[in-house]
């Protein structure tokens, strides 16, 4: 099992942080929202994953690691 990611609808902003630091995980809808995209559980393993959800200014990225 790979990397757990998990965006809180309820908290994000739409702030756009995680799109520019992690771009093959992370989009923004058409309302500006965070969301990931399709395919992204290739994409668990991008060494910027981390570094965008510490970007989150509102912490809405939850990133799980498999045990």
């Amino acid at each position: 099992m790979g990397t757990g990611i998990t965006i809180d609808k309820d908290v994000c902003i739409g702030a756009g942080q995680c799109a520019l630091a992690a771009p093959g995980v992370f989009t923004q809808d058409d309302d500006g929202y965070s969301t990931l995209l399709l395919g992204h559980a290739e994409n668990g393993g991008d060494p910027m994953l981390r570094v965008a959800a510490r970007a989150c200014p509102v912490g809405a990225i939850t990133v799980t690691d498999p045990h």
